[in-house]
């Protein structure tokens, strides 16, 4: 008998069972977001159907000749190089949980490394093509006061979405020139928040958030961006006004972290200290901000290779 024979969708298999049990360790002991938890567990559901499909009833009967079987299923069925990074990533974790609590003794993922995926550099506009966003004629009233806002603090503070969206109205120091940033895992830093960001900052919360906040029903937030109804901002929201006032310059498709990339490149080419910049954008790994580096060499590559006279030859 089968194992889909032995179990029905109310009798989980032990395979689920045991991958049951180390998403619960994710998120209770490794304090992983959501939204990681709900990608791993696609991932390893997928993976124990293809063991079920193989035959495998029990994590003990996994050898390596098997899991090189599920990578090889993956990359045939046409998914990304990050996506079947992730799998392999979420495989791996799991079977080191199983040995680690004594469930199995044997680890078929030790010696597999990951899916080598081609480095991908992040998009980044010219100093021009930044200019000519910001500087274009936005609508009169509160809409046009909030996005000219919304794009000179993506670009000037080099903030992502959800920490754009997540700015409260005692967050922002315009005396002392910072806004308090909550980043990824709630951990705070200062952004720098000067120049025009502060201008159009200061001109949006002194005329265009309060003309939105009238439109609030019931209790008011605190949040910075608001939306027709007063309430806070969404990041979907924040992509849309991105892509259209994009587009209204010819950059087509914007997408908002075009826009921190940017920060971050033309920061390090106007001589930012490295570490300086980590702190700015609240990487906690340099190893994350060095790929700017790479970025500004590229620049510096092409610039190389238009202008040298004897760069062809």
């Amino acid at each position: 008998m089968s194992a889909n024979e032995r179990h029905t969708e109310d009798t989980p298999s032990l395979l689920d069972t045991v991958t049951g049990e180390y998403l619960d360790y994710l998120a209770v002991e490794r304090g992983l977001a959501r939204n990681t938890i709900a990608a791993y567990r696609r991932d390893l559901t997928t993976y124990c159907s293809y063991l079920e499909r193989a035959g495998v009833e029990s994590f003990e009967g996994v050898n390596r000749q098997i899991i090189e079987g599920f990578v090889g299923d993956r990359r045939d069925g046409g998914y990304s190089d990050a996506s079947v990074e992730r799998a392999v990533a979420a495989v791996k974790g799991l079977h080191a949980f199983l040995v680690r609590d004594g469930i199995v003794a044997q680890n078929p993922t030790a010696a597999l490394r990951l899916p080598k995926k081609a480095e991908r550099l992040p998009e980044c506009l010219s100093v021009g093509d930044v200019s000519a966003l910001l500087d274009q004629d936005f609508p009169e009233g509160e809409m046009g006061l909030r996005d000219h806002a919304i794009l000179e603090v993506l670009y000037g503070c080099g903030l992502r979405v959800s920490e754009l969206v997540g700015l409260d109205v005692g967050d922002v120091h315009f005396d002392d020139g910072f806004v308090l940033v909550r980043g990824k895992g709630s951990k705070e830093r200062l952004a720098p928040l000067v120049g025009s960001a502060a201008r159009a900052m200061a001109q949006y919360i002194a005329d265009g958030r309060r003309r939105l906040a009238a439109h609030a029903r019931g209790s008011k937030t605190p949040a910075v961006f608001l939306n027709k109804n007063g309430g806070r901002l969404s990041r979907q929201s924040v992509h849309v006004i991105c892509e259209r006032y994009g587009r209204q310059v010819g950059l087509v498709g914007l997408h908002p972290h075009a826009l921190r990339h940017s920060f971050a490149t033309h920061m390090l080419a106007g001589g930012a200290d490295l570490r300086v910049l980590q702190e700015i954008l609240g990487h906690a790994d340099i190893s994350t901000t060095q790929v700017y580096t790479h970025v500004d060499r590229t620049q510096l590559t092409e610039v190389y290779l238009a202008a040298h006279p004897l760069a062809h030859r």
